[in-house]
């Protein structure tokens, strides 16, 4: 059974399963009915953060248009235009033996692709969630809900992943934001062009 976390929950990612190494962050979503006629093309990324929590270059921003970063820690595993369809609309996968010294944190995110032009918002999305499978035994681990409460908001911080005395843990945020992946960028400190 997996740990469904509740928004704000925090817990043990390798305390409790000693000797993981490969998890698969799974995100996913449905469009509601009411929709503007125009397909939502939600987008996951990964933001790889320092102590600061900042990236330290725009390398460590993980999304559809850079897949891999360069440690081979965090890999996205492409772009779903549509989220039609059960089960993972988009997964990263990460490799905790190969994240980068200075990276304490990873942020997984969920934005809006063209939300201002088709006029979207996280109010017209239902059942998000995300959850970290163990890609060795193919155990889920964790889930989280986020439930249906953003409206106006085109961006979301779905969880993180952090560093904590030796041992990763995930927390489960939930946080909307104005401005789509612009304004994510800017939060983690990467210029958008």
């Amino acid at each position: 059974m997996p740990i469904n976390l509740a928004k704000g929950q925090k817990v043990d990612l390798t305390k409790g399963n000693p000797g993981l190494k490969n998890i698969m962050v799974g995100l996913g979503w449905d469009v509601n009915a009411y929709d503007s006629g125009a397909d939502f093309d939600l987008d996951a990324a990964a933001f790889m953060l320092g102590e600061n929590g900042k990236c330290p270059t725009e390398k460590e921003f993980v999304f559809y248009g850079n897949l891999e970063h360069v440690s081979g820690a965090v890999k996205h595993m492409g772009d779903n235009l549509t989220g039609e369809g059960e089960g993972d609309d988009e997964q990263i996968e990460i490799d905790l033996t190969k994240i980068p010294a200075n990276i304490s944190k990873i942020a997984f995110t969920v934005t809006i692709y063209d939300s201002d032009v088709r006029g979207q918002n996280f109010g017209q999305v239902s059942n998000s969630f995300i959850r970290i499978v163990d890609e060795a035994t193919g155990k889920e681990l964790i889930r989280y809900d986020l439930g249906e409460d953003f409206s106006i908001e085109t961006a979301v911080v779905v969880g993180e992943l952090y560093r904590n005395n030796g041992e990763w843990k995930f927390n489960a945020i939930g946080s909307g934001f104005q401005g789509g992946l612009a304004a994510l960028c800017g939060h983690y400190g990467i210029e958008v062009a």
